[in-house]
């Protein structure tokens, strides 16, 4: 076949638009046929394309949520939400890196990014200042406890911890 005809052929076509995406990064299942969509491709050959790359390993979502969650926890971000992206993005289980941080660890995360965006002075006197640090660290994925964890913490407390 030549170049022009495989070019022209839809198959052809679905194949190596998916394939040049998953060479760029992980996607999800969900994120890849969004995106094949999006350049007219037919849903019954999406979904073709997409189960044989399921096959060959090529495309995996517990991959991707492994990938996609270690990536959000580097940038501080909490365990919610990283769930509710990964939801976002068609991925409906936890992956494991997340279930082996226990909640102390999500607790001494939540400190630790605290300490960097507002140090670790006393809050008791200063409930404004206190509850947009709370804001801050729910809108990161912070469940109540553990804010409410990192707002109790003082850097004499932390010891070494505290000298990231």
């Amino acid at each position: 076949m030549a170049k022009h005809e495989k070019e022209q052929d839809p198959e052809y076509k679905a194949r190596s638009a998916a394939l040049r995406l998953l060479a760029r990064r992980e996607h999800s299942r969900y994120e890849l046929a969004l995106k094949l969509r999006q350049r007219r491709i037919a849903g019954d050959l999406i979904d073709s394309v997409l189960d044989e790359y399921e096959r060959e390993g090529w495309l995996d979502d517990q991959r991707f949520a492994d990938v996609y969650a270690r990536q959000r926890m580097d940038l501080g971000y909490g365990p919610l939400r990283i769930l509710a992206e990964l939801q976002q993005r068609g991925v409906h289980l936890t992956p494991e890196c997340l279930e082996v941080v226990s909640e102390e660890g999500w607790c001494q995360r939540a400190v630790r990014i605290r300490a960097k965006r507002y140090g670790l002075g006393r809050l008791e006197d200063d409930l404004p200042e206190k509850l947009r640090q709370a804001r801050f660290l729910s809108r990161r994925g912070f469940s109540a406890t553990q804010v409410e964890r990192a707002l109790e913490a003082r850097e004499e407390d932390c010891g070494d911890e505290c000298t990231w």
